[in-house]
């Protein structure tokens, strides 16, 4: 097992994990044994959810955890010269067999101060694992929670296809925004490499160019194409005839030609885009005559793609002409789909919905996989116990949940979610029917009884230093975040305004935090 990306080893890192480590060694508490948390502070996007995503890479990352001698070297003789010379053989003989993971499964819908991930093992080495682990969670989370608020944006009925590859930053971007697209909800990507890496569906059509690539029908070397029964049959004599015959005399030559070119290179997949010259009055009406063609010829046609103008107006419109023509051809064009591009964002798909628009899918790119309305997550990775010792960060806005925690999802007599609940290892769990004392982590007078009709515990053990627990496979993943967000109550999840979800912890942890927190904090002497 090892990351998708070759990058991703030991020495994508951080320098101050090694000099930690290096100080760790030479105190003589690199073994000590430890426990960090990977959490979160704030939902992203103004939001009340974030979906976990990316733990599948940081198990593949930390089964392969080591150095190699290329790597002591560098570091030898680079960013930890004058070393002693016994640390980089310790060094050398790092793994994670001493490890353990809790986590949150994959595509869990997650929220502020819960631990994501628990990592247990010798100080020195859950220390090393921080920064590539951060990585590995930050950016996936981001990408996989935007596509959920796209697809709860669009709805369960329509179709998302991430378009993002090329302005993405940089292949890994690409290929990470593309596979955490469709963990998030979207249907499918135009990303061939992802399609081959993680088994996604892989969607697309044509370009402007190859519209523009053709100037008239007298340029087609072929005039005919096999219909579904395997006859040859004249194919652009008939399209022309269907043309004369709804009157659309006026259309671009030359894109008609691309699209009768590409309707006999793909008769089962013709999808047009239709905006190169004028959607209505050219790219619409070329693509009518040959859809209507192929269907004579026994091919069901996609539909088209607009990418440009008021995307909302132009695809009722074009629906107008699809019924149009249906009835003068005689034809069934109910199945025909619009799909729409061009720079879409929340705010973008918000303003069409309310115009009643009639597209059928929406092709995302940039604002997907840039994630334009916040660039970064901001997991944080603290640790919480050394040896049987609590650990507390007290800084202002930053107090942590100190020990080893767990998270159970408590559910109402409505079948939604009714909060989560931290409550710490080993103490007396949640249970269906039974009463509950739940409070708020820091303030004391937000507490409540909860009777759930269901518990669920979210951590589960997928690293036992030597055995990683089989991942989902992506599509169940995906299927898994579709469940929640249909699952939880719409108020939580709406873009504007939504309803916090409560995150609390048992009456044993609260008393543990605060009494910890009195014990660490300093006292001041005034005079």
């Amino acid at each position: 097992m090892r990351p998708t990306n070759p990058l991703v080893d030991s020495t994508l890192t951080d320098l101050y994990q090694l000099t930690m480590a290096y100080s760790y060694w030479k105190a003589g508490k690199m073994d000590d044994e430890a426990v960090f948390d990977l959490f979160f502070r704030q939902n992203p996007f103004g939001g009340e959810f974030t979906v976990f995503a990316g733990l599948e890479e940081v198990i593949n990352f930390v089964a392969s955890f080591g150095f190699n001698d290329q790597q002591i070297d560098y570091l030898k003789n680079g960013p930890l010269r004058g070393c002693d010379e016994e640390f980089f053989e310790w060094l050398r003989a790092l793994d994670c067999s001493k490890v353990r993971i809790y986590s949150l499964q994959e595509g869990t819908l997650c929220f502020p101060a819960e631990p994501l991930i628990r990592v247990e093992g010798p100080l020195a080495v859950a220390q090393l694992l921080e920064t590539t682990i951060l990585n590995l969670i930050n950016y996936p989370s981001l990408e996989t929670t935007q596509a959920a608020r796209f697809r709860l944006l669009a709805g369960f009925d329509k179709k998302l296809i991430e378009f993002g590859l090329r302005r993405a930053q940089g292949p890994d971007g690409g290929v990470s925004a593309s596979r955490y697209s469709y963990i998030g909800g979207f249907d499918a990507t135009s990303n061939v490499k992802a399609g081959e890496l993680f088994g996604i569906p892989v969607m697309g059509t044509h370009a402007h160019s190859f519209v523009q690539a053709f100037q008239g029908i007298h340029e087609l070397a072929l005039t005919t194409i096999v219909d579904k029964d395997g006859k040859e049959r004249e194919f652009v004599g008939r399209v022309r005839e269907i043309r004369n015959s709804l009157g659309y005399n006026d259309t671009n030559e030359g894109e008609l030609a691309a699209f009768i070119s590409y309707a006999q290179a793909f008769p089962a997949r013709f999808l047009a885009l239709v905006d190169t010259y004028d959607t209505r009055r050219s790219g619409v009406p070329n693509f009518i005559c040959v859809a209507s063609a192929l269907k004579e010829f026994g091919y069901e046609p996609i539909g088209v793609r607009i990418d440009s103008e008021d995307l909302a107006y132009v695809s009722k419109e074009t629906r107008k002409m699809f019924l149009q023509a249906a009835l003068r051809r005689n034809q069934d064009f109910s199945g025909l789909t619009i799909t729409a591009s061009n720079d879409i964002n929340e705010s973008a798909m918000t303003q069409m919905q309310r115009q009643g628009h009639e597209i059928d899918t929406f092709g995302i790119g940039t604002n997907q996989v840039t994630c334009e309305a916040q660039p970064a997550l901001g997991c944080v990775y603290k640790l919480v116990m050394i040896g049987e010792n609590p650990r507390i960060k007290l800084s202002k806005g930053k107090v942590t949940i100190p020990g080893r925690k767990e998270v159970y999802r408590l559910i109402g007599a409505d079948n939604t979610p009714l909060l989560d609940v931290i409550i710490k290892v080993g103490d007396e769990e949640p249970a269906p029917g039974k009463k509950f004392f739940c409070r708020h982590p820091f303030e004391e007078s937000k507490r409540a009884y909860v009777v759930p009709t269901e518990v669920r515990p979210l951590h589960d053990l997928y690293w036992d230093g030597a055995v990683a627990r089989e991942p989902s496979n992506i599509h169940d993943t995906r299927n898994y975040v579709i469940t929640q967000l249909k699952e939880f109550r719409p108020d939580h999840l709406r873009p504007v305004n939504p309803t916090p979800f409560k995150i609390s912890v048992s009456d044993e942890l609260y008393s543990f935090i605060h009494g910890l927190w009195m014990q660490e904090a300093p006292i001041a002497t005034l005079s």
